[in-house]
Formats: structure tokens, C-alpha cells, sequence
């Protein structure tokens, strides 16, 4: 899978992208992560690529010409799955869409700032805008690497364990059961005993169980997705 992020602050992806289970699976060539400073394709001695609004609103808005620019020479190169928009009202990131794109090959994702993007950029040249949240951020960067970290995570390869993924919280629409590790007490407290029964029948069952009953308590609105309840 390639991801090709554009951005007028790449400093701020290069270390969230260099690391963990992201470098690993760059690594093993499971995913090609390529960086793009949009100022190279700025206008002028300064490198323009952003403006002031027409209509006379306050803020900064990123230009339709450098945003072009790249993304054409971007496609001499190879088509493109998905052109990704990071913004505050697109659709909410989650699990299902995380799954979505990491099935496909190549995908660009552009970082908004400032006020956001000429209007003609989302008409023309975006094919799918995402929200990670009903907030705002100073730019888009951090949402970048928010979905790229869930996406790559999924390719086949990039976890040691490749089921460590099925069992993640939301891939069923509920929260994951809790997990525990040695020593089986600490200061009295105890491990569950089914955990420690060998039985894989019983453990999948109390995992359910939990799983459920953790949802129910802390994310009731996932259970309007699921057939559980």
C-alpha cells in the first residue's frame, strides 16, 4: 500500500510515522509512506500557498494551485484509490472505514490548515473528506497520522500476531474485553480464573460477556450498530 500525504508542515509527521508498528511494516515494504511539503509547489519567491478569503472572513486559506500541481504530477505516476480531505466535517473516522482503505493500494491524504481549502479543491479534486472528532486542530497532520496508524496496523504482516487485529475494540462495533498478563496476583488482586482455565470455550464466552458488558456501561451508542443487546 502506498500513502502519499500532503501537507505545509511535514516535520510534524516524520516522527508519529517512524516508529512502532508503522515503521515495521515500512520496513517490510508493506506500506511506502511518501511525505510531500506542498510549499515546493508554492508561487513566487516565498512559495506561496495560501491566500486571504474572498468575502473578506478572517484566517488563511490554502490555494487550488499548488494543491493541483502535486496532485497531478502525483497521478502521471499511478491511479489513486482514494484522494482523502482531513476535515472537521467530513465523515467520522472509524473502525469500518480504517478496514475500508486498508484494502486499497494507493490513496492520497491532504492535511487542511488554516481556515481550510478553496472550496474547489473538495469539489474537483477530493474524493472523500474524514473527521477524527468533532474538534479542531491547529492542521490536519495529526489527523493524517491518526488514520494512517489505523490503517497500516491492518495490513497482513504488520502486526507480529496477524488476529491481534480481529479482536481490537470496534471491529465487532464493541469494546474489547479486558486483558490481563503475570503474575496472576499482585497485592491480592487476582486474575478472572476462567482465564487461567485452559478452556477456550469458556474464556471466548467470558470475553463476550465482558466485551458486551464494557460496552453497555461506556459506549451504549456502539450498540445501536450491533444485533448484541
Amino acid at each position: 500500500m502506498r500513502i502519499d500525504i500532503i501537507t505545509v508542515l511535514p516535520e510534524l509527521l516524520k516522527s508519529p510515522l517512524s516508529y512502532s508498528i508503522i515503521k515495521r511494516a515500512r520496513d517490510k515494504s508493506l506500506a511506502e509512506i511518501v511525505i510531500h511539503d506542498l510549499r515546493r509547489y508554492g508561487k513566487g519567491k516565498y512559495r506561496q500557498v495560501d491566500d486571504y478569503s474572498f468575502g473578506g472572513d478572517a484566517g488563511m486559506v490554502l490555494m487550488i494551485e499548488p494543491v493541483c500541481r502535486l496532485m497531478e504530477e502525483l497521478k502521471k505516476e499511478r491511479p489513486y484509490d482514494e484522494i482523502i480531505y482531513t476535515s472537521p466535517d467530513g465523515v467520522p473516522f472509524n473502525q469500518k472505514e480504517a478496514n475500508r482503505i486498508s484494502c486499497l493500494k494507493n490513496i492520497i491524504i491532504l492535511c487542511g490548515h488554516y481556515k481550510g481549502v478553496d472550496q474547489r479543491i473538495r469539489d474537483h479534486l477530493i474524493t472523500k473528506e474524514i473527521s477524527i472528532g468533532d474538534y479542531v486542530l491547529s492542521g490536519g497532520e495529526l489527523a493524517a497520522a491518526v488514520i494512517t496508524d489505523a490503517v497500516v496496523r491492518l495490513l497482513p504482516g504488520a502486526l507480529n500476531d496477524e488476529t491481534s487485529a480481529l479482536t481490537d475494540s470496534f471491529q465487532d462495533d464493541l469494546l474489547a474485553p479486558p486483558v490481563y498478563t503475570r503474575p496472576s496476583e499482585f497485592m491480592g488482586w487476582k486474575v478472572p480464573d476462567v482465564l487461567l482455565s485452559g478452556n477456550p470455550e469458556k474464556i471466548r464466552q467470558w470475553q463476550e460477556e465482558k466485551s458486551l458488558d464494557r460496552t453497555e456501561r461506556l459506549r451504549p451508542d456502539l450498540l445501536h450498530n450491533t444485533d448484541n443487546g
